[in-house]
């Protein structure tokens, strides 16, 4: 157990500098495109700090498996120019059996890692829309999820307009029971509005056979009317609905099974957060087989050379896997592929691919 403890430690002192350097970088790339991005609200060096930092733990949460490979990679490297790996292998212990404790250790720990920064990811994600939004000028997100139903916020020149549905068509431009209540800026709600249907036409809301309700009446049921063809002023676009529930990582992991199926009830798709919801999961697993990967491409015999080819196939192995990740996240969000395949199926074959290269290695 002492080769395991120490290589565990060095393992985990190498993801330490390797995420040192990446967090610094990303801080710094993230504030130049935050200038760029908001040059016409010309926002002050605090206000662009805290975008950034905000931005950050998200940056980096995407990243991780690529700065476990390098942390991993360079550990291997150190290992073979130190000859350490001849020492090892002197003593009579194989590498496979070498990295079974290192490797377990690594599921165990990068389960807490997801456990933890999860939710921090989650609620850093809110506050940097929220206080993009301040910075812009804007309201934030335009819509909300609940138990009973869908929740839209509007604004025009007299006040806001909220928009209450049971359902909605997977589109987001077709609202089945709905209710709508005009808030005035000084006299509070002013109407009330109630139809089986509304559809979003650009510029307004089409409702027919709507039944009207003037709240400032001292009897509005009494004078409450029904019209068989009602248009009601919006700015809403299809987009901007669908672009509410799009933000996936401002939802914590413990409660994205509950939002999917809240989601499903309104009549939305919830491939895009079942595929989060798997991914999240999985990600133990891939971190797991990314670590197994590149300590078995870089742990090599100094005299044999190629050191820097090694190092340059691991980098290559590790970006390659990360595209293969994140494509196959496309496939699985459009449908093309189901999404337990494709949230399981990379991380799992890179566990398999690394053990099998280890073993043929230990066979040579």
């Amino acid at each position: 157990m002492i080769l395991e403890r120490y290589l565990i430690r060095r393992v985990a002192q190498s993801f330490l500098m390797v995420s040192g350097i990446f967090l610094g970088m990303l801080l710094l790339l993230d504030m130049v495109e935050q200038l760029r991005r908001l040059a016409a609200q010309s926002p002050g060096f605090g206000q662009i700090l805290r975008l950034s930092l905000l931005n950050l733990p998200q940056a980096f949460y995407e990243i991780a498996p690529l700065v476990l490979m390098l942390a991993a990679m360079w550990v291997g490297l150190s290992w073979s120019r130190s000859s350490e790996f001849v020492v090892i292998r002197a003593t009579g212990r194989s590498v496979p059996r070498l990295l079974i404790v290192p490797a377990l250790m690594v599921l165990v720990v990068s389960s807490l890692f997801v456990a933890v920064m999860n939710p921090v990811v989650a609620g850093a994600s809110r506050e940097y829309a929220r206080v993009l939004a301040q910075v812009r000028g804007g309201s934030g997100s335009v819509a909300a999820l609940g138990q009973d139903g869908l929740w839209l916020r509007q604004a025009d020149i007299g006040g806001q307009t909220v928009i209450h549905a049971l359902r909605a068509e997977e589109t987001g431009t077709i609202l089945h029971d709905v209710t709508i209540l005009v808030f005035h800026e000084t006299e509070g709600v002013s109407a009330r509005l109630h139809a089986q249907r509304a559809d979003l036409r650009p510029g307004f809301w089409a409702m027919e056979n709507a039944k009207l309700w003037d709240l400032s009446d001292l009897n509005p049921e009494q004078s409450a009317r029904a019209q068989a063809h009602v248009a009601i002023a919006t700015d809403l676009t299809p987009d901007q609905i669908r672009d509410s529930f799009a933000q996936v990582r401002a939802i914590p992991l413990a409660q994205l099974p509950g939002f999917i199926a809240a989601l499903e009830r309104a009549g939305f798709s919830a491939l895009e957060h079942r595929m989060r919801l798997n991914m999240e999961l999985a990600l133990p697993v891939l971190l797991t087989g990314m670590m197994l990967l590149a300590l078995t491409l870089s742990i090599h015999h100094m005299r044999a050379g190629g050191a820097g080819i090694r190092a340059l196939i691991t980098i290559l192995a590790g970006f390659t896997l990360f595209f293969l990740r994140n494509f196959a996240q496309v496939l699985g969000e459009s449908g093309q592929i189901p999404v337990l395949l494709a949230a399981w199926g990379l991380p799992f074959a890179t566990v398999l691919f690394a053990i099998g290269i280890m073993l043929n290695l230990e066979e040579g």
